[in-house]
């Protein structure tokens, strides 16, 4: 009982570690209080914008100490201390969600978000906007600039206005004037590209018309505040002649009368729409980055759980129980194999899972993934592939492509689509181009599968690749399938893009790297031939593993499949028993140990002495997968079966090292 108690707490510390770390990694601070004003938790960024010393920073912490320390330092401005502390204290003891700026000493500005926690506490988050005012202020002084100019042009120069219209219809903007009855008295070349608009004729120009009644209204306020005197920038749609939607950003600054009053104004407005996509896929991009870190560092955990679990359950089925106990054991087995399916696909989102990848002939797989389905589609709907005749081969794991595509076929059925084409090509990826889907410019493989469904509004788009984020009812899907697919196409060194609106369908696109060479899909298997077999007493095996439940069952496995064991609980220990135990036969070592050796070192050092077979577990792998020709490496949870097979298939044996017949039985 002691073990396991201890055993827990070291899970719970690991959890809570994990979360720690995945709460650092946020660059907004963050900090929680108790309903006595104490400090619950905190992340790195809280002690990084505040400047609190770490001396201050620790559970228990009082919330007045960090306002007191703030006071005496100037943060609060002039003031008397006490009185400065007991104003701040006695409106956070009202425990009302408040948000506020604040400019620090030093010039930085801080936005302070406040919100209660029923039954907690209080939580607050401090978010850097120093770098978002600077560039309103630099914004502010661009447009005092350009008014600054106009004025200068407007007195000084004497340009006819031929000349004026030859350089504002050379310049990439829609520049304009109208009077203060809101006529037009100038309009440049832009406007005629836009909306077709003629300068000729400014008298049958309106802006409600052009624009559109409800975009005309949404500006409405801007244009009264540039009459009143104020210059205003502001940002809409501009729906153009052809047919193109554009993201405008315009700008009006007030021509004054020497008494001061409004005459009209000058116009000038520019395309947006490329800064505010790349905007937006910087920003999505983040996001993805911040869920996949979180959500890979939480599977890693479960992983180690799910491995005592099935390990566990499956040693007791071969105990050839009663048959009541064995119905109790194959419901609670095939409940936690479903676990491990789930976070696997979580670590799919993550791009954690670890993938085969080898030439693949893309024709031929999507093929077969397409006769499956066609039978589980419904009567009427159809489903067809447009390959080309020539053969296109992607370096990919083929499995996990033809995974991605039931998932997307899948997607449409769901969305009540009456046909859905997947079609194959090769394309040469722009350096633009590759830019807006973050991949690198050259040769992919691009399969599309376009539907004719529902279709999607930009607020989905927007979240779909999100886990767990889903459209169907309650019951019907997990929410993973498309982060699946997100996370294998990116894991792979691709990109996927979705091109959807409501009512108008859906295309999922994926780009994958074209394979250099066919050839590497033809290379050999490089298991170990059967015929090397040798007695189970002759193979000796070094596990490293930290966790000591996991330990026990993997330990078990390896025993049942003929190895004499050696355990080691970290790495430091590990490489003590590899300077001192010369017959070793296999290594096998989780990735992420504490101490300061990791599994990978481990593996490095048993590779430089020679052991003939080295291979690595995680349920978590920090950074990239290994490459080929490096340290094989075996996903958490698994079964006896699976780590033999992984054995057989993946551990060649270096200078003809012999394995325990087990593995081949």
């Amino acid at each position: 009982m002691v073990e396991q108690a201890q055993a827990g707490d070291a899970a719970g510390h690991r959890r809570y570690a994990a979360l720690q770390a995945a709460l650092d990694l946020i660059d907004q601070g963050f900090s929680l209080m108790d309903s006595d004003l104490r400090l619950l938790a905190w992340n790195e960024a809280f002690t990084k914008l505040l400047d609190f010393p770490p001396e201050m920073v620790f559970e228990g912490a009082a919330f007045e100490s960090f306002i007191r320390y703030n006071a005496e330092r100037g943060e609060y401005g002039a003031g008397e201390v006490d009185g400065l502390v007991a104003q701040r204290v006695a409106a956070a003891r009202r425990f009302e969600t408040h948000e506020l700026e604040r400019v620090r000493p030093n010039g930085q500005v801080l936005r302070v978000r406040g919100v209660p926690v029923p039954g907690v506490g209080f939580i607050t988050l401090y978010s850097d906007i120093t770098a978002q005012r600077r560039a309103e202020e630099q914004a502010a002084l661009q447009a005092a600039e350009l008014e600054r100019r106009v004025a200068e042009r407007t007195s000084e120069l004497a340009l006819s206005e031929a000349q004026m219209r030859l350089i504002t219809d050379s310049l990439p903007a829609l520049i304009a004037y109208f009077d203060h009855k809101k006529a037009y008295r100038y309009i440049n070349r832009g406007y005629q590209e836009w909306f077709g608009l003629d300068p000729d004729r400014l008298d049958q120009i309106s802006a409600r018309e052009y624009l559109g009644r409800e975009i005309y209204a949404s500006i409405r306020p801007n244009v009264a505040r540039a009459f009143a005197g104020e210059p205003v920038t502001y940002e809409y749609e501009a729906h153009c002649v052809d047919g193109r939607v554009r993201m405008a950003r315009t700008t009006l600054i007030p021509e004054k009368a020497a008494d001061g009053t409004v005459i009209g104004c000058f116009e000038l407005t520019f395309d947006i729409s490329e800064l505010r996509r790349a905007q937006e896929l910087l920003s999505q991009a983040q996001k993805m980055e911040a869920l996949g870190q979180l959500t890979g560092g939480l599977a890693h955990d479960f992983n180690n759980m799910l491995t005592v679990i099935i390990g566990n359950l499956g040693a007791l089925r071969e105990l050839r129980m009663d048959e009541k106990v064995t119905e109790f054991i194959d419901p609670a087995l095939s409940a936690a194999r479903r676990g491990a399916e789930l976070i696997r696909a979580l670590l799919g989102f993550a791009r954690r899972q670890p993938l085969e990848a080898q030439a693949a002939e893309v024709g031929p797989l999507v093929s077969t993934v397409i006769n499956l389905l066609r039978r589980s589609l419904p009567e009427g709907m159809e489903l067809r592939l447009d390959a080309g005749e020539l053969p296109l081969w992607a370096w990919v794991d083929a499995s996990h492509l033809q995974d991605a595509l039931v998932n997307l076929v899948l997607n449409s059925r769901d969305a009540q689509s009456r046909s859905v084409v997947v079609r194959i090509a090769a394309e040469t990826l722009s350096a633009t181009r590759a830019q807006e889907l973050q991949a690198k410019p050259g040769h992919y493989i691009r399969i599309d599968v376009r539907d004719n469904g529902c279709g999607m509004d930009a607020a989905t788009r927007s979240r779909v690749f999100e886990p767990f984020f889903t459209t169907k009812r309650p019951g019907t899907g997990t929410g993973l399938g498309m982060s699946m697919v997100y996370g294998f196409v990116r894991q792979s060194e691709g990109a996927v893009a979705i091109d959807s609106a409501p009512g108008a369908g859906a295309t999922v696109t994926l780009w994958l790297p074209v394979a250099q060479s066919a050839v590497a899909s033809l290379m050999a298997d490089t298991c170990c031939d059967a015929g090397h077999r040798a007695d189970p007493s002759a193979a000796l095996a070094l596990l490293v593993e930290d966790d000591t439940e996991v330990r026990k069952v993997v330990r078990r496995a390896l025993v049942d499949l003929g190895f004499a064991v050696l355990e080691a609980e970290n790495g430091a220990e590990a490489l003590q028993m590899l300077e001192y135990t010369p017959r070793i036969q296999l290594l096998l070592s989780d990735v992420v140990m504490p101490g300061g050796v990791d599994g990978r070192e481990v593996a490095r050092q048993a590779q430089a002495r020679g052991v003939p077979r080295v291979a690595l577990m995680s349920g978590f792998v920090p950074g990239e997968q290994p490459a080929a020709g490096e340290v094989p490496m075996l996903c958490k949870p698994f079964t006896k079966r699976q780590l033999a097979d992984f054995l057989h298939r993946q551990v060649p044996a270096a200078g003809g090292g012999r394995m325990p017949g087990a593995l081949h039985g």
